[in-house]
């Protein structure tokens, strides 16, 4: 989701609200992080970028977009939830909504969508844009919602990649979704974690261990997690998948497209023509 898309997409058309950030740089490593500081850890670090995060990539997520990753693979193009026509009066979960770009596109369906962050901060740009459908501040991995009361999810590079325990979110998802539900979730490619996190030339020699699976962590001076991100090799998404009571019906590798110019972290037009950046999960539950 790097700014800018091509020519024609909607911006974000109301400035966010900017409060301060930390003034030191956290320490970056490899270290092990629980479930409780790993929530703790993406709870605040969400509160304290989202509004840089809206800034730098509102324009290219828009306002109401459907969008599951840098590539800029588009919801009306894919239709990974099904045809759009076949949305209207669906019940859906958005994991990890940020500013609810893609539920309030999914209204435009006629879909009616939840959309649940555990970031307070990123919830109150959903209500600065605006929205008729409700947002809920949780962790994925307690969703505060009865049996069977969806019938489609989604996550576009939401919770997934910030959790200790996949297979916990999973099996909540499952928990809330109706028998025949989907999830499509989507999550940096596996194998970008055996590259070094950069957009040029640097960042396509392999420097570490792909089954290497020690989360990355970013840490203040007394050794607090302020950010941690888990590593899932491409196995391990599968069986996570499966051992949670989902079937795998697609997994997608959206390539890069002419279109995108633009450079998002370690996302860029270079490094997505020679390897893959998002890996796209469509799931159906048992």
């Amino acid at each position: 989701m790097p700014p800018p898309g091509p020519a024609g997409r909607k911006s974000t058309t109301r400035e966010p609200i900017i409060q301060e950030s930390e003034a030191s740089e956290p320490e970056a490593t490899r270290r092990d992080a629980d479930g409780a500081e790993s929530s703790r850890a993406n709870r605040g670090w969400w509160d304290r970028n989202a509004d840089e995060y809206q800034i730098e990539h509102g324009t290219f997520l828009g306002d109401d977009r459907f969008v599951w990753g840098p590539e800029g693979l588009d919801e009306v193009e894919a239709e990974l939830l099904g045809p759009p026509e076949g949305l209207k009066g669906r019940d859906v979960l958005e994991i990890g909504a940020g500013a609810a770009q893609c539920s309030r596109w999914l209204t435009a369906q006629g879909a009616r969508p939840v959309a649940l962050d555990i970031s307070h901060r990123q919830l109150q740009h959903a209500l600065r844009i605006g929205g008729s459908f409700p947002l809920v501040c949780a962790d994925a991995g307690a969703l505060p919602f009865a049996d069977g009361s969806f019938d489609l999810a989604c996550s576009a590079y939401g919770a997934l990649p910030f959790v200790a325990d996949p297979r916990q979110v999973l099996r909540e998802v499952r928990r809330v979704l109706r028998p025949g539900g989907r999830l499509v979730f989507s999550v940096t490619h596996p194998i970008r974690w055996a590259f070094p996190d950069e957009p040029g030339p640097e960042g396509l020699s392999v420097s570490a261990s792909y089954f290497d699976r020690t989360p990355y962590v970013e840490q203040d001076d007394e050794g607090r997690a302020v950010y941690v991100e888990h590593h899932r090799t491409l196995g391990d998404r599968v069986r996570d998948v499966v051992a949670s009571g989902f079937r795998l019906v697609d997994l997608v590798e959206p390539e890069w497209p002419v279109w995108n110019t633009s450079e998002w972290g370690g996302w860029s037009p270079l490094r997505g023509n020679l390897i893959p950046g998002t890996a796209i999960f469509v799931c159906e539950r048992d």
